[in-house]
């Protein structure tokens, strides 16, 4: 097994498009994902997996029932499963996603953003 190290800048260079998902890295059956994002998501709930948002660059609001969470860079959140959530960036953000291989990104909802398959770089 080789030990190597992700430039998150250098990743972040590869694509450009917003809520794409890339998986970066693997571990213990979690996903290290990078994703642009910019404008709204779909409001939608995962019912069996938590999800952690880290803000790289930017800033991410998390609409939650309970209200708006601000979210800036160098900060994450974790959204446990069962908890309604849309995703808002009003200027690009960059993030890292952390969550369960077999999270689908749209949680509960299909729509033209679901990513089946992730592309790995």
């Amino acid at each position: 097994m080789i030990v190597s190290k992700v430039n998150l800048a250098e990743k972040f260079g590869q694509f450009h498009d917003h809520w794409n998902p890339r998986v970066v890295g693997e571990l213990n059956g979690q996903l290290v994902k990078l994703a642009r994002l910019q404008g709204e998501f779909v409001r939608h709930t995962h019912e069996v997996e938590d999800e952690l948002f880290m803000v790289v660059e930017g800033e991410l609001i998390m609409r939650l029932d309970e209200g708006d969470l601000h979210i800036g860079p160098g900060e994450f959140c974790i959204v446990p499963h069962g908890v309604a959530h849309q995703p808002v960036a009003p200027r690009e953000v960059k993030v890292l996603l952390f969550e369960p291989a077999a999270t689908l990104n749209t949680g509960d909802v299909r729509n033209e953003r679901t990513k089946d398959s992730l592309e790995r770089i």
